[in-house]
Parts: C-alpha cells; sequence; structure tokens
C-alpha cells in the first residue's frame, strides 16, 4: 500500500497536489490543486522531496467581503453546471438529501422520458424526492416549465419546498390567484406559458373547461402529488361511473408519452387490485398489464415504481436515518352511558324504520327515495358515534343526498358525504357534517311540519342535552387519555371526523387540560389560516394539543411541534390512521418514541363493526403490497 493514499495532499516541486489512484511507493500519481487532468504527472518519491501538504491556519487578513463570497458561491454552482457528468443540480439544493433519496433521481437519469411512481413511506421524504428530480432536469436542460398539482391545503407548502430547498420559485394557481395570473395574457396566450413554475389546486383546475386549457398548454413535468386520489378503482359500475374528473385530467396529462410525469403518493395501493392498476396506466399502459406473479413483470415495474418502508431505509449505505425508534400503540374502548345507549337505541329504531320495507324494489323514483334514506341512516349513526355535537347538527340537516334524481346520484352524494374514499376529492370538504334528513324540500314534501322532521328534532334536542355531560363516556376517555399523555410529556393531535365533533372536543377538552394550550384546526379555516393557527398553537412554550379533522391527515409537517396521535374518530379507509400518525411519526421528529391511540365504543355496534373491517382492509393491503 502505497504510503499516500488516494485523495492525500501532498507538497512536491514547490506546489501542491492531490494523490490519485494508481499511485505506489515506488510512483505517485498527482494532479496539482486548481489545474486539470493535463496537468497531472508522475512523481518518483526516491529522487524528489514529497512531504504532505500542510496549510497556514486561517487570520483576520483573509476574511473577504460580501462580494468575494459571492463570486466563490458562483464559481461553485458554474462548475457543478458545467461538468460533464449528472448531478448538476447538486451546487444549487439548500438541503443535504439522505443516501436513499437519491434512488429515484438515479432512476430517472436512466429514463429517456421520466415516468416514475415514487411511495416511500409516510415521513421519508418524498417531496425532497421529487424535487430533486425536477431540479436535474431543470438543471441538465431536459425541461423548461413544470407544474406540481396537488390539493389546495398543499400548495403553499409546496411552494415554500420548491423555493427553499430547490430554488425554483413558482406561482400558485388557485381560485384566489387565477384572475391575477390571467391579467394582462396575450389573445393566444395561456399563464402556464407566461409562468413557467406553477402549483397548481388539482380541484381547481379539474373542471373540463379549465382541465382543456391546462392540458393544452402543458409544462414539460409534470408532479402530481397524493396521486392515489386521482384514479378509478373500479368501484361503481364498471370503471366509466367511477372516473372522476381527477383521473379524466390525469390521463389525460399522461397521454403525451414525452411529458415527464411524477406520481407521488405513500398509498398507491388501497387494497383494491384495479385502482392500483390505473395508477400504473398512467405511468405506461404497459404497466397497468404486467403479470406481477412473474420476475419479468416485477422487474418491468421496478424501473419506474420505488417503495421503501421504514426499515428498509434506516440504515442504506453506511448512513442511519433518524426516525423515531418507536411507535406505541394503545387502544382505549369506552362504554357508553345509560343516557347515551338510550338515545342511541332510539335513532336504531328510527333507522330501521327508514330502511326496512320493500320499498327499494320498485323502480323510479320509489328506489331513489329509499337509497337516499339509507345513506341517511348511515350518515346519522356515524356522527351519532363521533360525538352528541355532530349528531346534533346531522339530525337538523338535510342529507345531501336528498335532491338526487337517480339511485346512481343517490350513491355518489351519500358516499362523498359519509365514506372516507380515497378516490373522493381529497380532503376538502371531507370534514363537513352529514345531514339525516332524508326529505327533499323542493319536491313540496312537507318538511317543516311533518311527523318525520319533528321526531328527527326531537332526537337532536336529546343529543344536545348530552353534550359536555358526564353521560358524555368517550369525552371522557378521551380526557383521561390526553391527561397521560401531557404528564408523560407529549403533545398530542386529536383527529376527529366531523368539524361540529372537533369544535365540540376543543371546547370541551380546554378547561380540563388548563396546563396545555388547545386548538382547532377544520375545513372550515382556509389553508393560510390553518396553518397560522397551528404556528401560533406550536410558538406555546408550555404543553400543547391541537384539535383537528382529516384535513390535516396528509402532506402536513407537524413532527417539530408534536409527537402523538389521538384517533378519537375511526377513520373507514384503512390508510387513514397511518396519515394521520405519518404528521408526527416521520423523519426530523424529536421525541424518541412517538405514541398513537384509538379510541373505540366497545359496545357501540358501529364502531365495532368499522373496527373489524379496518383490521380486514390493513391485511388485505399488507397482502398486495
Amino acid at each position: 500500500m502505497s504510503l499516500y493514499s488516494p485523495g492525500s495532499l501532498v507538497t512536491a516541486r514547490g506546489r501542491d497536489w492531490v494523490v490519485l489512484p494508481g499511485s505506489d511507493d515506488e510512483l505517485l500519481v498527482l494532479r496539482p490543486l486548481g489545474g486539470n487532468d493535463d496537468d497531472t504527472a508522475g512523481v518518483l518519491p526516491a529522487l524528489e522531496e514529497v512531504r504532505p501538504a500542510s496549510f497556514p491556519p486561517p487570520s483576520l487578513d483573509d476574511l473577504g467581503d460580501s462580494a468575494s463570497g459571492q463570486l466563490l458561491r458562483t464559481a461553485l454552482q458554474i462548475g457543478f453546471r458545467s461538468s460533464a457528468g449528472p448531478f448538476r443540480s447538486l451546487g444549487k439544493l439548500a438541503v443535504e438529501p439522505r443516501a436513499y433519496q437519491y434512488v429515484p433521481l438515479l432512476m430517472a437519469l436512466r429514463q429517456e422520458t421520466v415516468r416514475l411512481l415514487i411511495s416511500d413511506d409516510v415521513g421519508i421524504g418524498k417531496t425532497i424526492e421529487a424535487g430533486m428530480v425536477a431540479a436535474e432536469l431543470l438543471a441538465q436542460g431536459d425541461v423548461q416549465r413544470m407544474t406540481v398539482l396537488c390539493s389546495p391545503a398543499l400548495a403553499e407548502q409546496w411552494q415554500r419546498e420548491l423555493a427553499n430547498k430547490f430554488a425554483i420559485d413558482t406561482e400558485l394557481v388557485l381560485p384566489s390567484t387565477a384572475a391575477r395570473l390571467s391579467r394582462g395574457l396575450m389573445l393566444d396566450q395561456s399563464m402556464f406559458e407566461r409562468h413557467p413554475f406553477t402549483v397548481v389546486s388539482t380541484d381547481f383546475i379539474k373542471s373540463p373547461q379549465r382541465r382543456q386549457e391546462f392540458v393544452n398548454h402543458c409544462p414539460e413535468l409534470v408532479i402530481i402529488d397524493e396521486a392515489h386520489t386521482c384514479v378509478a378503482d373500479g368501484a361503481g359500475g364498471g370503471g366509466t361511473a367511477a372516473r372522476t374528473q381527477r383521473y379524466d385530467l390525469a390521463r389525460q396529462v399522461a397521454a403525451d408519452a414525452r411529458r415527464h410525469l411524477i406520481l407521488v403518493t405513500a398509498t398507491p395501493h388501497s387494497g383494491k387490485e384495479q385502482g392500483f392498476r390505473n395508477l400504473l396506466g398512467l405511468l405506461d399502459p404497459e404497466l397497468a398489464l404486467l403479470d406481477l406473479e412473474q420476475v419479468k413483470g416485477r422487474q418491468r415495474l421496478a424501473r419506474h415504481f420505488v417503495q421503501r418502508r421504514r426499515a428498509d431505509i434506516r440504515h442504506y449505505i453506511d448512513e442511519d436515518t433518524e426516525f423515531p425508534s418507536d411507535r406505541q400503540t394503545k387502544e382505549a374502548p369506552y362504554r357508553l352511558s345509560s343516557e347515551y345507549a338510550a338515545l342511541f337505541d332510539k335513532v336504531l329504531a328510527y333507522t330501521r324504520g327508514q330502511v326496512g320495507g320493500g320499498e327499494g324494489k320498485a323502480g323510479g323514483q320509489a328506489a331513489v327515495r329509499q337509497r337516499v334514506r339509507w345513506w341517511s341512516a348511515l350518515a346519522l349513526l356515524r356522527a351519532l358515534a363521533s360525538s352528541p355535537a355532530a349528531a346534533k347538527e346531522t339530525l337538523r340537516n338535510r342529507a345531501p343526498s336528498a335532491g338526487a334524481t337517480s339511485v346512481a346520484e343517490a350513491d355518489r352524494l351519500g358516499r362523498e358525504s359519509v365514506m372516507d374514499s380515497a378516490g373522493t376529492d381529497a380532503l376538502e370538504g371531507i370534514d363537513a357534517n352529514p345531514g339525516a334528513d332524508p326529505e327533499d324540500e323542493l319536491a313540496g314534501l312537507s318538511v317543516a311540519q311533518g311527523p318525520e322532521r319533528r321526531r328527527l328534532l326531537e332526537l337532536a334536542r336529546e343529543a344536545e342535552r348530552l353534550e359536555g355531560a358526564k353521560s358524555d363516556t368517550k369525552l371522557q376517555k378521551l380526557v383521561a387519555e390526553v391527561k397521560a399523555l401531557l404528564k408523560d410529556g407529549y403533545n398530542p393531535i386529536v383527529f376527529c371526523r366531523f368539524i361540529a365533533t372537533a369544535e365540540y372536543v376543543a371546547k370541551q377538552l380546554g378547561p380540563q387540560v388548563s396546563a396545555a394550550k388547545v386548538a382547532a384546526v377544520t375545513g372550515e379555516l382556509p389553508p393560510e389560516l390553518r396553518e397560522a393557527r397551528i404556528d401560533e398553537l406550536a410558538a406555546t412554550s408550555g404543553q400543547r394539543v391541537l384539535v383537528a379533522t382529516d384535513c390535516l391527515s396528509e402532506g402536513v409537517n407537524l413532527q417539530d411541534s408534536f409527537d402523538a396521535v389521538v384517533h378519537y374518530d375511526l377513520a373507514w379507509n384503512p390508510t387513514r390512521h397511518e396519515q394521520r400518525e405519518g404528521r408526527v411519526d416521520r423523519f426530523g421528529q424529536h421525541t424518541d418514541v412517538v405514541r398513537a391511540v384509538t379510541i373505540y365504543g366497545a359496545d357501540n355496534g358501529i364502531d365495532r363493526i368499522v373496527l373489524d373491517v379496518l383490521i380486514r382492509k390493513f391485511k388485505a393491503i399488507r397482502d398486495a403490497t
């Protein structure tokens, strides 16, 4: 082995050199510092003096000014850009990527047209991975324009991440900004041509008119965040009826085989094979037809699909990544009080009367009315299992599907208001309180005076009397669990299904845990106010409790200020619980062990059914992935 290993700095012939590979004790292959390969020389240590290079320590005289510092920074960036190899963008990154985060970039550089599905686990850093690919494509000149399609709640976060970490300044395309961005455009010019880098609300751009403009002037690179919400899963009638506007948008964007497309989601497979196949088909229609039982099929998919769990990258290429070492989970069952159980029995009797009988077998409007009642009953039972406040509001509201004109429309409206489907319009509006009144005022029915309406209002008054009382044992269980977490030094997030429940819980919880500050964040607040309220709560010097709905269960980083999650309401989507817990159990969490508590009614029939279904669905997803 040579006395001077490759990379060592030595002094010879009156200048400093770096030792190159191929050197040995008899011959050193050297390149001068600041020189290039043309200046490489061979030195024989036996004939010429060679000694380790040394440099004097810096002194005050070495200090430069801001201009010289800027020149040095610019020179470094130019050096990266002018190199012939890959990774020309690294000189501009304001983030130090982990070793595993280079994998999607390496996969992208092997493709002539980038088509990637990045499905790493929650909290691993999919945004950084997608941003690295985008920054490299821009640095190499492969693309001139790019856009990110995401939920409006995540638009500002994407804008900040791209600007702060990748020096990509984007314009937000939202309902509140579209008019300003369109101002002053030429007759045949699109805002996507004038503004090359954009972050676009999928909900805003998905309508047919706006969608067509976007597709006509779509940038060369498109990143679709939470891509699982943009595909049909095959449910609801053979695929055609299940194709949402989001899916139509994604398919039209993907139809141009020359367009670079990056899909980002932590939940590519919800347990339904067709949804996963449709997601792969956006990258390449052939991928949707692969036989994944065969090695060749999996190898073909591996060129476009990357998915790692925490265990896969906790130690990767001699680098350790600090995730929380453990997630402690706990189930916290409760039993209904006699008063609450009595109300539950009355509501069950009412719902059985609504959905019973053979009216649904008939055709026409009778079948539609029966289906509306079925969804109204399900909404009412779910709201009652959530909280007295949600039950009260649901009992007083008209069912969203009451005005449906067909069974299919009633199913669509009912599913959107009751279920936690991954195919609905992301998380905006998902926490709205449903209605239970199945009658349609516009149909001329006696809503205000009818006996059914009076019965609903009577049940609503009974639910209101249970608010904050000792009879709400679910709330009592929450208070006990939150106090235990606070005592152990944790700052928890309490996730609720409905806006009314979250506001009710925050109001009741505050006086019970006076040592901590309590605040609620729901879908009633626009994204910027949600962020402001979270920042205000995070700035609290003492402990804090955030009560939130699922408007915060995706894409929001809360690990800096919170380290525990309480599921006050069971989600009916098996991936929602993991998404909630992923807000705190992610890279950058300072607490070594995070906690998750699931509250459910041991004698509450609907909670037990949901829990059993969730367990089965979790197993299905695990087996599929």
